[in-house]
């Protein structure tokens, strides 16, 4: 299944979630994003393959905000990219930066 654009409001309970830099002048404006969106795009991308939710945090500034609502409770995201796996409702795990590339295939076993 493809990735799934979503606001952040809008991710199930149950669901791993991936939060990226938004898109500005046609590409991610994060370099750290750029360079994990081949592996998470072969990995969530197509037919049978695990269902993704993809969140954008905005642009530079809005991100880099104290007050991004990201950054706060239920996500607490400290850098992007991190991809979380929530069930219930609640975080289960969580990967972020480049850990990403190495750890993305086993986190999405677990």
């Amino acid at each position: 299944m493809p990735l799934i654009v979503s606001e952040a409001s809008a991710v199930p309970d149950d669901a791993t979630v991936i939060f990226y830099s938004s898109i500005v002048d046609g590409k991610l404006w994060c370099p750290d994003c750029r360079d994990v969106e081949g592996i998470v795009n072969a990995t969530f991308q197509g037919e049978k393959k695990p269902t993704a939710y993809l969140v954008y945090v905005g642009d530079r500034p809005t991100w880099k905000s104290p007050k991004s609502v990201f950054r706060a409770e239920p996500w607490k995201i400290t850098s992007v990219p991190t991809i979380l796996k929530r069930k219930d409702g609640k975080e289960v795990s969580r990967i972020q930066d480049s850990e990403i590339l190495s750890k993305l295939p086993e986190f999405v076993e677990e």
